[in-house]
């Protein structure tokens, strides 16, 4: 089945809960979108929003990626052909990862919908239903407690905690959640590349008793080296998040002495399903654990992180909670959320819908 026409688009999707980090805040939450049409009338959908601070990729570069005349030799190619056509996106863009996955994840959801059978499915249904993390920023400890208390009467079991600044501070926040939910929550920590070797070893022994799940990015992107310093027990639980970006650095992480015991995907960094599918096959072969991330996504993309994590054996943990602030959103449906449990549909494809 051939396709017949792609559809480019904008939009900006609004942020119920703003949010500021180190540079700016964050009030508008805007991503690019992919359709595609098949000569039968099927139609596949993507979305996408860079992260430049991560990847480089502003905005901007992913719009001018995504035009008609750069997606011209998609026009009359064969759905079936899926593979070689992710491979020529690849080659095509080599520098705009989320555009790449932007594609790549309308591409999957035409094919599947094309099939008549959950993208899940079709990449290999391992995993049913797992626990989202929600995260909270850098905030003080009544605000901590206010806002994991909030999830907590929603439902959700897991909660991010972003830290990263002041290391005393960052305990404290951590106790006093223990000391209040004690452990109505599974708890994972983000340190956003503010910690040193020492204050990780420093965090980790302090926090040891709190039963924190894993310590994600807590060193510079590049500071491979010095993430190999680690001891082995700190390095079972952190999480590369900043220094992954791809499957080369996947290769940087586990060799010649491993760094980390976790691999961070997000198909924004990676360039899509395809992509990521390679990271995780890497990280299965040399036993390291995944944990699916995300950005501030439309339900499009968070659904097709979903589907392709419950496609992985070795994923064992999901923060795809990028959706859920939205003001707005394109579609409806696609991944199904009760009690911060999260399961695929069994409609065909992505199983969202325009609105």
């Amino acid at each position: 089945m051939k396709i017949k026409s792609i559809k480019t688009w904008s939009a900006d999707l609004g942020n119920k809960k703003p949010y500021t980090i180190a540079f700016k805040t964050i009030d508008e939450v805007i991503n690019a979108f992919v359709e595609v049409t098949l000569e039968n009338g099927v139609t596949g959908i993507g979305a996408a929003n860079p992260s430049e601070y991560v990847t480089g990729e502003h905005l901007n570069q992913t719009l001018s990626s995504l035009t008609e005349a750069n997606l011209e030799f998609l026009i009359g190619r064969d759905i079936l052909e899926l593979n070689q056509l992710l491979f020529e996106i690849w080659q095509k863009f080599p520098t705009t990862p989320a555009a790449r996955a932007a594609l790549d994840i309308a591409l999957h959801d035409a094919l599947t919908k094309h099939l008549g059978i959950p993208l899940v499915k079709y990449l290999g249904h391992k995993i049913k239903s797992m626990a989202t993390s929600n995260t909270i920023g850098i905030k003080n400890v009544e605000e901590t407690l206010k806002e994991a208390e909030e999830y907590g009467k929603l439902g959700f079991r897991a909660l991010k905690i972003k830290i990263g600044i002041n290391i005393d501070e960052d305990i404290e926040r951590l106790v006093k959640l223990r000391e209040k939910f004690g452990n109505q929550f599974m708890i994972r920590i983000d340190a956003n590349q503010g910690y040193t070797v020492e204050k990780t070893v420093e965090f980790y022994h302090k926090t040891k008793d709190l039963n924190i799940e894993l310590i994600e990015q807590p060193l510079p992107a590049k500071a491979i080296d010095e993430l190999r310093m680690l001891p082995d027990e700190v390095k079972a639980i952190v999480a590369a998040d900043e220094s992954l970006l791809n499957s080369h650095d996947t290769l940087r992480l586990i060799k010649p002495t491993r760094a980390v015991g976790i691999f961070n995907i997000k198909l924004m960094k990676c360039g899509g399903i395809n992509q990521g599918l390679k990271i995780a096959d890497i990280g299965l072969t040399e036993g390291i654990d995944l944990f699916w991330g995300c950005n501030d996504e439309s339900i499009i993309s968070i659904t097709a992180a979903l589907h392709v994590a419950f496609a992985c054996s070795n994923t064992k943990y999901i923060d795809l909670d990028g959706s859920l602030d939205l003001a707005k959103d394109i579609v409806k449906g696609g991944f199904v959320l009760k009690d911060g449990i999260m399961t695929c549909s069994d409609k065909p494809g992505l199983g969202v819908e325009r609105v």
